[in-house]
């Protein structure tokens, strides 16, 4: 056995762990069907090396992931195949329900099907590791949610990822395929797709454009580095008990409004605008449907049993984040020309938000 099968390896959070992972002296099969935010750029010089290898294909193909499985013979599978943007899910929850649920069955099934067939010491290191959201929490108006916390989905996202991760425990339980779970908080960085909050209100400020908030801007989320995420979901399948679920958290959490305000700071700073001048545009707009009010996580039992920890503060990646947009025009000026236009997804009935 030598590899890891990474599923969804050339989004936002999968390009990363696949670097990572070939720091480490893995071989990486990366396993993606190059949807709308999925790029072979998000991977780049990777394709020349020998130890990486790419298959443009789907999660829900049964054959070739079992193909895929016996091929390569990989000691782990890291599925982060999802869609994952909630406003996408308010349009057509559908798209959720294939990918989120019957392409994890999917990938489950192959994997149990490869994993009966090791044995010995090879059967017992075998990991499916599900990376999956604290978004299954749902809104947590207090404290903290730990791992057992009840599954409280409000978003048909957040409902498709908890009955993904449900369908994980249960290939555990009932079958014993050893499946690790990770919940991470919300994840920023280099080379996100634009339609997530930091980058899209990047390069919309870029743009000059107004910065629509949802609401009144004080929606609370946790926030962690893409670098600190991929850590957490490696240190997952190294390091994690089978059957049980992670929270990758940082600890820091922070309103939408105090996130936008912190954008204008620093872009304000290297384009030498007022702050003031940036902050002007940001525009409260009608707020999105069923929208969770706050999250937030106890990451203890990934910080001591998985012997991680989020090492990069909001300041600090925020900082990297914005500076690598302001320099790499080539990379996201092709898509929003091509697919996304930073405009509104998800628009309840009679929302209206500014388009430019």
């Amino acid at each position: 056995m030598s590899g890891v099968l990474v599923t969804g390896g050339a989004g936002f959070i999968g390009s990363t762990v696949v670097r990572q992972l070939l720091d480490r002296g893995e071989t990486v099969i990366v396993l993606d069907a190059l949807t709308y935010a999925g790029r072979r750029e998000n991977l780049g010089e990777l394709f020349a090396r020998p130890d990486f290898v790419f298959v443009h294909g789907s999660i829900t193909d049964s054959a070739l992931v079992a193909s895929l499985l016996a091929l390569h013979k990989p000691h782990a599978v890291v599925h982060m195949a999802a869609e994952t943007h909630v406003d996408r899910s308010i349009d057509r929850p559908v798209d959720f329900v294939q990918t989120n649920v019957l392409g994890t069955h999917a990938m489950l099934e192959a994997a149990l099907a490869y994993w009966r067939t090791l044995a010995g010491a090879e059967r017992r290191v075998f990991r499916f590791v599900q990376v999956s959201t604290d978004e299954v929490y749902g809104s947590v108006p207090e404290g903290f949610a730990t791992e057992g916390a009840p599954i409280a989905a409000g978003s048909p996202y957040a409902a498709t990822k908890a009955a993904a991760d449900l369908l994980a425990r249960a290939m555990y339980q009932t079958y014993g395929l050893p499946v690790v779970v990770t919940r991470g908080c919300n994840c920023y960085g280099p080379r996100q797709f634009p339609e997530k909050l930091i980058p899209l209100l990047t390069l919309r400020a870029l743009s000059a454009r107004p910065l629509p908030l949802y609401g009144d801007g004080k929606h609370v989320r946790e926030w962690i580095y893409v670098d600190d995420a991929a850590a957490g979901i490696i240190a997952a399948l190294e390091h994690g008990s089978a059957g049980n679920a992670y929270n990758l958290g940082s600890g820091e959490r922070l309103e939408n409004l105090e996130v936008a305000c912190a954008i204008c700071r620093l872009l304000g700073e290297r384009l030498g605008v007022p702050s003031g001048t940036l902050m002007a545009r940001i525009e409260l707009v009608t707020d999105r449907p069923g929208h969770d009010r706050r999250y937030a996580t106890d990451s203890t039992r990934a910080q001591r049993t998985l012997r991680w920890n989020a090492a990069t503060h909001f300041q600090a990646g925020l900082t990297r984040t914005i500076d690598w947009y302001a320099g790499n025009r080539a990379w996201w000026a092709p898509i929003t020309r091509e697919r996304y236009d930073l405009v509104r997804l998800g628009v309840p009935a009679a929302a209206t938000v500014p388009a430019n």
